[in-house]
């Protein structure tokens, strides 16, 4: 079912859960399929690499500067917008009732584990209290989720539609949403993954063209999901790392047929999880196409049949970020605060088998370079731009490293301000761009030496990472999406003093 808010505007906050039944037909041109810079088609951009070389992108932002248009969107939802055709799409969870709100950084729970710890608590009373406090279980929460198109030039909302409601099937953090996961498209639909719950694809004017439903799996103490979809041709291919039984799948895009289904094993072996986050790549290299995954201890890699090509280990327990690939070698990282593993690693393609490098050895056959304790990240991607690969740590710690060597350049606090980050870096304009959780964006020069330029602020927590297109960002905070673009206030505001008059106009 298609919907759309009786009431839609920018400056309203749109399409709250009392929908009602829109007429597509013939509302929207069909999307285009060839590539453009001007599409966005999933996490982290075309071929996962947020960079951009349009000199028209804004450096300096804020709630008024550059803003060419606000538009609420509804519920909550940490997934990342993606564009093609004019078109810009999220997902959110909504309910009637109260929904926990996020918290800054992981020292508001750490700080309480560690109170509790303090009067010698039991341990399981422990995470009892610190689940009830931090998690929304699914018997404490009903949800609608729905998927929403904005147009790009106006950010008005085209339509809603809602794909599910009820009870969600796994818990979450309270910092995690029920719809993290961020989309993928090919220009012809729209592809939705809701972990645990289903597989769903949507066409340009919001109508369902198949629904595949999903088992839930015990995640690591309630935390939730948060690896999106891949695609590569005709299949769609989804990770899911929980405490249970993790696996990696396919599925064809025209009909949500289950292609194969792996198993993944050795995972998270004598580190007390299993769960993971990371988001798997589709790694087109000069010897075949493959689907790079990360997971607690290992990163595998598997054939678009689902067969295991390699792995490595050395790697932290805790996975969220994604592999990517640049000129040739394949980056991966992992770590998290408390963990003195916290690699970098630079892989080469061709390799079968454990390509792990032996005992305390820094690179093998098929790895370019390893570094255990480089300083790799726990939240946010890593993204290489102009000869460099920026590293950014959840707690404001930026590094620089020469990607063909692994040798590091420059390790810095970025400011004593800058703190608590979720997003991943993204590059433009010889500048690298950082969000924080308290939606304020540090502006880097690119280059061998550290320089902070500035500082965006937008004022409204924010986790999600940011998308391009053409002159364009498109930045979602907790309740707002934002198109950046630079000179266009006047004509926001213009639009905003048109449709306040509009309102006020009385009809017999």
């Amino acid at each position: 079912m298609v919907l759309r808010s009786i009431a839609c505007s920018r400056t309203a906050v749109v399409c709250s859960l009392a929908f009602v039944i829109a007429v597509t037909a013939g509302a929207a041109s069909r999307p285009g399929r060839s590539p453009s810079p001007d599409n966005w088609p999933q996490f982290r951009g075309p071929g996962a690499i947020p960079v951009s070389d349009n000199p028209d992108l804004p450096s300096t932002w804020s709630t008024t500067e550059n803003v060419e248009w606000a538009a609420k969107v509804p519920g909550v939802g940490w997934s990342s917008p993606i564009i093609w055709d004019g078109k810009v799409f999220v997902t959110s969870a909504m309910s009637e009732a109260p929904m926990k709100q996020p918290s800054l950084g992981v020292d508001f729970s750490n700080d309480y584990v560690a109170e509790l710890q303090a009067l010698n608590i039991p341990g399981e009373e422990v995470e009892r209290r610190v689940t009830a406090r931090e998690n929304e279980l699914p018997n404490e929460i009903e949800l609608s989720y729905g998927l929403f198109s904005y147009d790009l030039e106006s950010g008005n909302l085209l339509w809603a539609t809602r794909f599910h409601e009820g009870r969600p099937p796994v818990g979450r953090h309270r910092k995690n949403s029920y719809t993290s996961e961020t989309p993928v498209t090919d220009g012809r639909a729209i592809y939705v993954y809701v972990a645990f719950q289903g597989l769903y694809a949507f066409d340009f004017d919001g109508n369902q063209l198949w629904a595949k439903r999903l088992s839930p799996h015990q995640v690591y103490l309630d935390f939730g999901a948060g690896s999106s979809p891949a695609l590569h041709g005709s299949k769609l291919f989804i990770l899911n790392d929980n405490e249970e039984q993790s696996f990696i799948a396919a599925y064809d895009k025209n009909t949500g047929k289950q292609l194969w289904y792996t198993p993944r094993r050795g995972l998270g072996s004598g580190m007390g999880r299993k769960s993971g986050w990371s988001t798997p790549f589709v790694w087109e290299n000069e010897v075949r196409t493959e689907i790079v995954t990360l997971g607690p201890g290992w990163v595998i890699s598997y054939d678009l049949d689902g067969d295991e090509l390699w792995r490595m280990s050395r790697f932290s327990q805790t996975t969220i970020q994604s592999p990517f690939a640049w000129d040739g070698l394949l980056y991966v990282t992992s770590g998290a605060a408390g963990e003195q593993n916290k690699p970098i690693a630079a892989i080469r393609a061709g390799g079968s088998g454990d390509i792990t490098p032996s005992d305390d050895a820094t690179e093998g056959e098929f790895v370019a370079w390893y570094n255990r304790v480089a300083g790799g990240t726990y939240l946010p991607t890593p993204v290489l731009y102009k000869g460099g690969l920026y590293v950014l740590g959840d707690t404001g710690i930026f590094a620089m490293y020469d990607p063909k060597t692994g040798n590091r350049l420059y390790r810095v606090r970025i400011h004593p301000q800058a703190r608590n980050f979720t997003a991943s870096p993204w590059a433009y304009d010889g500048k690298i761009f950082v969000l924080n959780e308290e939606g304020d964006t540090f502006v880097i020069r690119a280059g061998e030496e550290f320089e902070l330029l500035g500082i965006n602020r937008l004022d409204e927590f924010s986790m999600a990472t940011p998308a391009i297109s053409g002159n364009r960002l498109l930045v979602r905070t907790q309740r707002t999406l934002y198109s950046i673009r630079k000179g266009r206030e006047e004509e926001r505001r213009a639009r905003v003093k048109f449709q306040q008059l509009l309102d006020m106009v009385q009809y017999p």
